[in-house]
């Protein structure tokens, strides 16, 4: 498959991570759209088999600072429309979120770190969050959320957030991190120290959790990457 990845981070800091190194694996092409760099920009939605969209240290309606998420809004609108498999994390959750209609603001109460994450029955029998466990302790950074747009299904949420909904049969967004890698987050608590709520209990549970974390996220995206070879 041809896969695009659309990231708001210098690689050595965020990106696809774990996930872009699942679609190596599987011997797929891998093109990547580094946010807001014209030389990296994708050609036409539909020319791709499956879109994932990564998070950012931006909000999803800072247009004032950042004009190009205009752009981006109106490339995931129509890989909509064009039903091209779509997978949203935490930004990009949030942005397709708002490509679809719905609107996005801040959250209930911000997370960074660790939370506990259940699916709703229809995020159990999801083919994509139906293979994560049904309660798990999930990696989150964010202040902002989404309402749903019109037609999507909710497919879990806890006290802060609405946390992963599907949008029609193609398009997924999840509120969590599950393709962060220890590289990834190495850097961010170092960038973000000022942000951790307890730097050390965040640390000793990333030791604790990262590595079954690491395991489901490759669970989710290879359950996205299969549905998006299926057709």
């Amino acid at each position: 498959m041809r896969v695009l990845s659309i990231v708001h981070e210098p690689s050595s800091t965020g990106g696809g991570g774990l996930f872009e190194e699942i679609v190596a694996a599987r011997g797929d092409d891998l093109a990547r759209w580094v946010m807001p760099d014209r030389a990296s920009e994708p050609g036409a939605a539909e020319s791709y088999d499956a879109i994932m969209v990564f998070g950012g240290a931006m909000h999803p309606d800072q247009d004032a600072e950042h004009p190009w998420l205009a752009d981006e809004a109106m490339f995931l609108r129509d890989a909509i429309e064009r039903e091209v498999p779509l997978l949203g994390v935490c930004l990009g959750a949030q942005l397709i979120a708002r490509s679809a209609g719905g609107s996005v603001g801040r959250a209930r109460q911000p997370e960074v770190g660790w939370s506990i994450v259940e699916p709703n029955a229809a995020g159990r029998a999801d083919p994509v969050l139906g293979v994560m466990p049904p309660r798990f302790e999930a990696f989150q950074w964010h202040y902002y959320s989404f309402e749903l747009p019109s037609g999507a299904e909710l497919l879990a949420e806890n006290d802060a957030a609405r946390q992963a909904y599907r949008l029609g049969e193609r398009t997924w967004g999840v509120q969590f991190h599950p393709e962060v890698t220890r590289h990834m987050l190495d850097h961010w608590f170092v960038d973000g120290a000022s942000e951790l709520p307890d730097p050390a209990a965040v640390r000793r549970d990333t030791d604790l959790h990262l590595g079954t974390w690491n395991e489901y996220g490759r669970r989710l995206c290879n359950a996205f990457l299969d549905t998006a070879a299926a057709g």
